[in-house]
């Protein structure tokens, strides 16, 4: 797969709740040598939480001496709760994430471990695709390792809903806008939107920004190159955006609609909604809270369409090469040599493969094609080919920034939303922290 080139890096009470999921042994678990007893954060919730238990479980069957504890939290409260427990010196064990700005930051303060050993066997690398390695990746040297699933951003439709308007599925950006109305004059949200999770807003902002003027524009940003936000296709994408707004592309009261609590899926397979932007991982959470909405082909899916004019390549993707397990610098060596061995063996093995297919997923790991055979083979197939054909494969931008630039990134991505800053303030307010 080809990737995006910065991805290949350069140089209170809940927080106390979470933090007491590290037990009191000290940082990463267990206090002395023996078997270590590693402790893992990671997401809640369908459909990821049972395949990332079953692996803990196959790992602590096989290994009754070297225990792994694992505690899930829901995506925007982990975010929160892990950054509070690294700077106390209290993370777990394996630390989980998406790689890019994230993980540069934990490297930069000394938080986890340098794994490029590891990954010198050429036996274990060559189990994971090789594009995943690359936001795993800091100043050259491996800080993490790819796990679960690539996971572009694509834009999902109500089939039943499509048919019952009589409109056809859009082709191009100037489709879309001639559908919302359509949709609205039917009582129907034209997109479900959950807009109080701020990177559900994000995703739109990247699809319409690399369509309108390819990747070239995010890579300086990335790079650090001093006023990068200033590219007129940048004003261009944040006024398409708010046009959006003001024409109710998205459901009323969106601003409100958590994406923890997966409302905005729900939008779409109960028929308020006619349209969704999404992560592929948005396939299985329909598909296990959706009723018969998936099973009987209600589903429809699309890489972001071409803007009319536009320079980005239609065959671009974003959104996550890869998530990524790495190893606190401050566990024990016995806890260290256990996460190590959960990498190099369960992590990688055919049982974890199939268990990544069979949530309608594409895994990480490689050769994982011909088990692509069941009800869910079509939805992988055509992910496993946009990820694998798009020219450009860009990282989502607040996991390629830093923690302090991601956080400004999104706040304003809020503001933009709901119309309370101007798209020249915008620029403005994120120009002020590229590099940073």
């Amino acid at each position: 797969m080809k990737r995006r080139n910065f991805l290949t890096l350069s140089a209170g009470a809940a927080a106390g709740a979470a933090l007491a999921a590290c037990g009191n042994e000290g940082p990463g678990g267990s206090e002395s040598g023996g078997g270590g007893s590693a402790s893992y954060w990671s997401l809640s919730g369908e459909p990821g939480e049972p395949y990332r238990k079953a692996a803990i479980d196959r790992f602590n069957k096989a290994n009754p001496d070297s225990k792994i504890t694992p505690t899930f939290f829901q995506n925007d409260a982990y975010k929160q709760k892990i950054k509070t427990a690294l700077g106390a010196n209290q993370a777990p064990t394996l630390i989980w994430g998406w790689g890019g700005g994230g993980l540069k930051s934990y490297v930069e303060a000394g938080q986890v471990e340098d794994l490029t050993g590891l990954f010198g066997d050429a036996a274990l690398k060559g189990k994971l695709l090789p594009g995943s390695f690359g936001a795993a990746t800091v100043n050259g040297k491996i800080y993490a390792m790819p796990v679960e699933t690539v996971q572009p951003i694509v834009l999902y439709y109500n089939k039943k809903i499509f048919d019952q308007v009589g409109v056809s599925a859009p082709q191009t950006y100037g489709d879309i806008l001639d559908l919302i109305p359509k949709f609205n004059a039917k009582g129907i949200a034209p997109f479900s939107l959950a807009g109080q999770s701020r990177w559900t807003n994000m995703m739109w902002l990247e699809f319409m920004l690399d369509r309108n003027a390819g990747s070239e524009v995010f890579d300086n940003v990335f790079a650090g190159k001093p006023g990068s936000w200033s590219d007129p296709a940048v004003l261009d994408m944040l006024t398409k955006v708010q046009d959006l707004v003001k024409m109710n592309a998205f459901q009323k009261g969106f601003a409100s609609t958590a994406a923890d609590t997966n409302a905005d899926q729900a939008l779409l397979y109960t028929g308020k909604a006619a349209m969704m932007v999404h992560g592929s991982w948005s396939y299985g959470i329909q598909k296990a809270q959706g009723g018969k909405f998936v099973p009987d082909g209600g589903l429809g899916w699309m890489n972001f369409p071409p803007i009319d004019g536009g320079k980005g390549d239609p065959s671009n993707t974003v959104g996550n090469p890869g998530q990524y397990l790495s190893i606190s610098s401050k566990a024990t060596a016995a806890d260290k040599e256990t996460a190590k061995k959960f990498f190099s063996t369960t992590l990688v093995d055919e049982e974890e493969k199939a268990g990544w297919v069979k949530s309608g997923g594409v895994p990480v790991l490689a050769n994982s094609d011909s088990l692509y055979t069941g009800d869910d083979a079509q939805f992988q197939k055509d992910m496993s080919a946009i990820a694998a054909g798009a020219k450009t494969f860009a990282q989502s931008w607040d996991q390629a920034l830093s923690p302090t630039a991601a956080e400004v990134l999104l706040d304003n991505i809020a503001k933009l939303f709901q119309l309370q800053v101007s798209p020249q303030q915008w620029v403005d307010n994120m120009n002020g922290v590229i590099g940073k």
